[in-house]
């Protein structure tokens, strides 16, 4: 993980296991808020490391990263 080094522009990550070509996003919330996923409701890995939930705003992302996102579902 990483912080943010200004840089916007497209990029391909890996989110779940699928390469997406995103597009002005340079932080882990950047990427939730495009998805439109409440940050509260999930858990995010990033190149294999969790990014504590106060850490999405900075946690940057480049190119060829890899994001796992688990989100909780209410119910049973």
């Amino acid at each position: 993980m990483f912080l943010l080094d200004g840089g916007v522009g497209s990029m391909e990550i890996t989110v779940n296991g699928e390469v997406r070509e995103v597009e002005s996003v340079r932080s882990i919330a950047e990427l939730l808020q495009q998805f439109g996923i409440h940050e509260r409701m999930v858990v995010v890995e990033h190149n294999g490391e969790i990014v504590p939930r106060a850490q999405f705003a900075e946690a940057g992302l480049a190119h060829g990263d890899n994001i796992e996102i688990v989100q909780m579902m209410a119910g049973g």
